[in-house]
């Protein structure tokens, strides 16, 4: 591992971390694509996300776009930052609401060359790495090449202060041998998993043989472990944390897809954090989309896993083929299913009672999902995106659904649908859009409520867009939504994919 740091460490108070990542859809497979990441510091509550850059006390939005062109290079990569304010996030750099800012591998400060198919931003994190107390940005560049070595991999971290990121407060993490292929970067996540740390560590996937899970605090980069040696060979990757067991420490869920299973199911690995830091638990059905937080209120983190269709009987609704959304609550022993430890969670499709629409092939209801506060009732409501639901006609037009957090856990009374020809949404449903391929409920404005941010990559031709829908005490509103791409925030837009990566 080698590190460089651009400066001045500062110490205070911290938080802890959860997430969830997402696979878009390709002709008639599915393939994976890049992961987010987001947070609930000690698992408090799904409402205390830690994305605050400037400390200002509202959330701010971290976007990769992997796929973006800097300088001419296709595929370099960046993110953009959208500062959090009384009324929203901005969504125009030149009449912002609130401040925008676009970071690159070009930007002075930031570590490394702009380079065709570095795919800076393929994963996006946030966590305050630094104990300051302002919260910091990971970002995940699979495909950098270090010192010859293709797509070797990096991970950049942009440091977090009273006037937001800056390239000045900048540090670069890599492999103590870079590899080959390896992708070092390839997810990133940040929570406080052990007491032996005065700051959130980071976790750093990649594929060398395998995932690998690394942690990395202090200038120390540790392998802590392989999901593969659980039992299922798992491809992909996607990161969500949350204290499950409430025992102060944040627990790591590291999921993805397998080959044992032909891509179908997706599975789970636990780790649990405590004193000593991570370690392996057990294994969980489900997994190709994850997040975490406190659906029922009782004070433990619950997950939240998505699965491609419903076709094995194991998952306990063999008539979902469009995809699947399995709850398992906390509790003193962690995330456990219905039946306790090891057992199936509480499975959500759209054939469910009280849940718009009905379950088809390759709808991937649950391809990605989201957890977090959006009527302010005290606990977390669940957002499920399926990029390839067809609207009438409409090809994989895609849509996002609502599910209510209640005292008895997840519910679909008062469930709410969405989709581009819906009232009010702008925009108009398309063949292939893929509309909620990403979905994110974040609060920006600072009313306790978290709004929906819902991504089509694919829309206009590839060029990707995003749209805002606010929240209210009754829950998601079409009323007052917008839309915005990659060109409004001041980034390059063609072929952008703008929306691919999304941190809460």
């Amino acid at each position: 591992m080698s590190i460089s740091r651009h400066a001045t460490r500062r110490t205070a108070g911290s938080a802890a971390v959860a997430a969830a990542s997402f696979l878009l859809l390709a002709g008639a497979g599915i393939v994976a694509a890049p992961s987010a990441f987001a947070g609930v510091p000690g698992g408090t509550s799904a409402a205390d996300r830690n994305n605050d850059f400037d400390g200002d006390g509202y959330a701010d939005l971290l976007t990769g776009v992997p796929q973006g062109t800097v300088d001419g290079k296709e595929g370099a990569g960046y993110v953009t930052v959208q500062y959090g304010a009384p009324n929203g996030i901005g969504t125009n750099a030149t009449v912002p609401k609130g401040r925008v800012q676009v970071v690159s591998q070009s930007t002075a400060g930031v570590s490394g060359t702009s380079e065709t198919g570095d795919g800076f931003g393929r994963a996006v994190a946030t966590g305050d790495l630094d104990g300051d107390g302002y919260d910091d940005a990971v970002v995940g560049t699979p495909g950098e090449d270090e010192g010859g070595v293709e797509d070797a991999g990096r991970v950049s971290v942009l440091y977090g202060s009273a006037k937001g990121l800056g390239a000045e407060q900048t540090a670069s993490v890599t492999a103590a041998k870079p590899t080959a292929g390896a992708r070092f970067g390839l997810a990133v996540a940040a929570a406080r998993f052990t007491g032996d740390v005065d700051a959130d560590q980071l976790v750093v996937l990649d594929q060398k043989s395998g995932l690998n899970v690394f942690t990395y605090h202090a200038g120390v980069l540790r392998q802590v472990g392989t999901p593969h040696s659980t039992g299922h060979t798992l491809q992909a990757a996607y990161l969500t944390t949350g204290d499950y067991d409430r025992n102060g420490f944040a627990d790591l869920v590291v999921s993805g897809y397998s080959p044992d299973d032909d891509h179908v199911m997706g599975w789970s690995a636990l780790y649990a954090g405590g004193a000593e830091g991570l370690g392996y638990q057990r294994d969980l059905r489900g997994g190709l989309g994850t997040a975490s937080g406190d659906i029922n209120g009782d004070g433990y983190d619950d997950l939240v896993v998505g699965q491609r269709s419903g076709v094995d009987d194991t998952a306990g609704d063999a008539d979902a083929p469009g995809g699947l959304v399995g709850v398992y609550y906390g509790g003193e022993e962690g995330p456990v299913g219905t039946q306790g430890p090891g057992t199936a969670p509480q499975w959500w499709s759209q054939n469910s009672p009280g849940v718009p629409g009905t379950a088809e092939n390759g709808d991937a209801w649950g391809n990605d999902l989201s957890v977090a506060d959006v009527d302010g009732d005290g606990r977390a409501d669940v957002a499920v995106g399926a990029p390839g639901e067809d609207i009438g006609s409409v090809a994989d037009a895609g849509a996002v659904w609502l599910l209510r957090g209640s005292d008895t856990g997840l519910t679909s009374t008062r469930a709410q649908s969405f989709d581009q020809n819906s009232p009010a949404v702008p925009g108009t449903a398309e063949a292939g859009d893929a509309w909620g391929a990403q979905v994110r409920l974040v609060g920006t404005d600072g009313d306790g409520r978290a709004e929906l941010v819902a991504a089509a990559p694919d829309e206009n031709a590839g060029d990707g867009a995003v749209w805002l829908l606010p929240a209210s005490g009754e829950g998601l509103l079409a009323e007052g939504s917008r839309s915005y791409g990659a060109s409004a925030l001041g980034g390059s837009a063609r072929g952008a994919h703008f929306g691919s990566t999304i941190d809460e």
